[in-house]
């Protein structure tokens, strides 16, 4: 896809002013999340990409705008992944439900940002070394297979670990004994304390960097645009604060997602693998197309979904049952 500068810079320029609407309208003002708010902003967030798909569609033909929307499902199921552990993050530092917003909000902006680096880092290695793909293709097939083996162990479950910049921030830094509000740092007694709240972003930005390490080779292996990458994961993450709101109460019943990512994974870990024998010269090497690529996501979610729900009323009717077996022994 040819793009030029005006074109990069005027994309740029949309996207912080999509940001800073969303910034201005909806988080601005601390306030707790109701559902019908998180529904309709992950209603506008979807629509505006699909109107960028449509965009795409007319600007270029529908090549690059199939390869933006299999592209931001991937992206999209990934990081529904990613609310997981933002969970698990929300209640190890107890973050107030009125404050969760500004702290996903920050926490998308410094994964933007980051990301952003992580994605020309990888166009630049791709330009120049055409066998990344067979690093990228098998690192994929390896996630896919520790997701499944995670799954199984039921480790998803587990407590959230912090990182290691987490860890050096708090022994370096005093920490506030309770929340300020909206402040990072406060000063008292003559000090300056970090608060809950800066180490909560940090927790959220530093989680968002170790889902990259598997979404951005994902997604390069929809398409090697960067412009359409970039952008792929701009719309998804940027309505990812929104989703948390609206499904948070619905993860504990995706109980199959680590499953259905682990296949959308490994497909595209086998769709690189192939794309690197082609590069290298195996011209009978067969390519998969991004009309079959959005198939296979799609529908992997799809069934994922609805197995999902399937077995979670299941185990809530067995478990109603046996309330129910037990009250009538007593």
């Amino acid at each position: 896809m040819d793009v030029s500068v005006t074109m990069w810079v005027t994309t740029i320029l949309v996207l912080v002013a999509l940001i800073a609407v969303d910034f201005f309208v909806g988080a601005r003002k601390p306030h707790e999340v109701s559902l019908r708010e998180a529904a309709v902003w992950s209603a506008i967030w979807i629509a505006l990409a699909g109107l960028f798909a449509c965009f795409l569609w007319w600007h270029s033909g529908s090549a690059p705008a199939g390869q933006f929307l299999a592209g931001w499902v991937t992206e999209k199921s990934l990081s529904v992944d990613n609310l997981f552990v933002f969970v698990l993050v929300m209640a190890k530092f107890a973050v107030p439900r009125v404050l969760q917003q500004r702290v996903l909000m920050i926490g998308v902006l410094i994964a933007l940002v980051l990301r952003a680096g992580f994605i020309a880092a990888g166009a630049a290695v791709i330009a120049s070394f055409s066998w990344i793909f067979f690093l990228f293709g098998a690192f994929l097939i390896w996630t896919a297979w520790k997701l499944i083996k995670e799954a199984r162990a039921g480790e998803q479950d587990g407590a959230y670990e912090e990182s290691r910049l987490l860890r050096a921030v708090e022994r370096r830094f005093p920490t506030a004994d309770g929340y300020r509000g909206t402040r990072l740092t406060v000063v008292e007694g003559g000090r300056r304390l970090v608060t809950p709240m800066l180490l909560v972003i940090l927790a959220i930005g530093s989680t968002d960097v170790l889902f990259a390490m598997d979404s951005i080779p994902a997604i390069f292996g929809l398409t090697q645009d960067a412009y359409i990458v970039l952008t792929a994961n701009a719309f998804a993450l940027m309505g990812l604060r929104q989703l948390y709101f609206l499904i948070g109460g619905l993860l504990d019943r995706l109980v199959h997602l680590s499953y259905g990512l682990s296949v959308i994974l490994g497909f595209i870990g086998v769709k690189l693998l192939l794309h690197a024998l082609h590069e290298a010269g195996v011209h009978g090497a067969p390519e998969i197309g991004t009309p079959l690529s959005l198939a296979v996501v799609v529908g992997v979610l799809a069934v994922t979904t609805v197995t999902s729900l399937l077995s979670s009323r299941r185990s809530a009717r067995a478990g109603e049952a046996k309330e129910l077996s037990r009250a009538g022994e007593r």
